[in-house]
């Protein structure tokens, strides 16, 4: 193999694919990346076993042919430290890879490309095309509410959900939960998919430099594919089935508040300076036109504030861990929120004003 290519052509596609790669491997070629040149092309491969993300790169002159893996973090180190506009050349010299930038010269240690693992997904399956923007939205507005290492492993990723006109996410930790859908075409049968965590953040943080246009997802009985341009993210699906999320959804709450979201969020980030660090509760008192925060600690230390709101139920009083509250809150975009009580003892709703597609829903904690 042998190849050239500018430092700005490599370095973006490097640093992406190689995101995926864990720092501690327990097979030594899980570090690696494989790079395979063929036809004027650099297709640059990193997977986990779990996610693999691959990027193809065209604007590059390939003299030789040929495919090895070699050391992640090393070549992308020098690939950064390189000067800007630096031109490298790649070649594969006895065993391992040489890269020559200027008066700049290494060798990496390779390990053979037969033995690098890909994610060989299903061919069958359905796709759908989906907006790179609404696909970001949707993500973003669920995917904080996941659970982390779980038993119950239907809880450690974000629900796909497929209808007619539909696509929905959804994602719980089983003490809140977060759901958002957007309009979109798809067949009238009902899918459902569980992509979990790390593939979850590797599709973010694919989104969040891509171009507008349309993902192409795939999913088969035990993988997802997206493709972005010219990245693929390849993830394999949780095997479970997700509980039925609409009947931790209350409904017939009578009790309603609603207030300006910042002021809140931010009161409620002051007062939990002084929560219990390990609980993280904060008491909420409503009355008319009117919400007391408290909160105290085992030091026997206590902040207070009140925030103006509209509410003219019945006074009540509640507590919730604040970061669940601090989360929805701050997914949320728009000026107002509206929060839905039952009673002390059932959770609460919160939609955005500006976002009815968009619903959190989180529990209370005993006072």
């Amino acid at each position: 193999m042998k190849l050239t290519i500018s430092r700005e052509s490599l370095l973006d596609p490097l640093q992406l694919v190689a995101g995926v790669v864990g720092r501690r491997q327990t097979l030594p070629i899980l570090s690696n990346l494989l790079l395979v040149a063929e036809d004027d092309s650099l297709t640059i491969t990193g997977t986990d076993e779990e996610v693999e993300l691959t990027a193809k790169i065209t604007d590059v002159q390939v003299a030789e042919a040929g495919e090895l893996t070699v050391p992640a973090r090393k070549l992308m180190d020098i690939c950064r430290s390189l000067a800007d506009k630096a031109s490298l050349t790649l070649k594969l010299d006895e065993g391992r890879l040489s890269v020559v930038s200027g008066s700049f010269r290494s060798h990496l240690a390779t390990l053979p490309a037969v033995d690098f693992p890909n994610v060989e997904p299903e061919t069958d399956g359905s796709t759908v095309d989906v907006d790179s923007s609404l696909l970001s939205s949707l993500l973003g507005k669920t995917s904080f509410a996941m659970a982390q290492q779980d038993v119950r492993l239907f809880f450690n990723g974000v629900l796909v959900e497929l209808d007619q006109n539909q696509i929905r996410m959804v994602a719980t930790n089983g003490q809140r939960l977060a759901t958002c859908f957007g309009e979109h075409q798809t067949s009238g049968e009902l899918q459902q998919y569980i992509v979990p965590r790390k593939g979850v953040q590797e599709l973010s943080r694919l989104l969040s430099d891509a171009p507008k246009g349309a993902v192409a997802l795939h999913f088969s009985s035990n993988h997802m594919r997206a493709s972005i341009a010219n990245a693929v993210l390849t993830t394999k699906l949780i095997d479970s089935t997700y509980p039925d999320y609409s009947r931790a959804i209350p409904s017939g709450g009578d009790k309603v508040m609603q207030g300006n979201r910042l002021e809140i969020r931010e009161a409620l980030n002051r007062t939990s300076i002084l929560s219990n660090e390990m609980y993280r509760n904060v008491r909420l008192q409503l009355s008319s036109g009117k919400l007391d925060l408290h909160a105290n600690n085992p030091l026997h230390e206590e902040a207070e504030e009140t925030v103006a709101v509209e509410y003219d139920g019945e006074p009540m009083e509640i507590a919730f861990n604040v970061g669940f509250l601090l989360e929805a809150l701050s997914t949320m975009q728009g000026e107002r929120v509206r929060v839905t009580f039952i009673d002390t003892n059932s959770a609460c709703v919160l939609t955005d004003l500006e976002d009815p597609n968009s619903l959190y829903v989180v529990s209370p904690m005993m006072l």
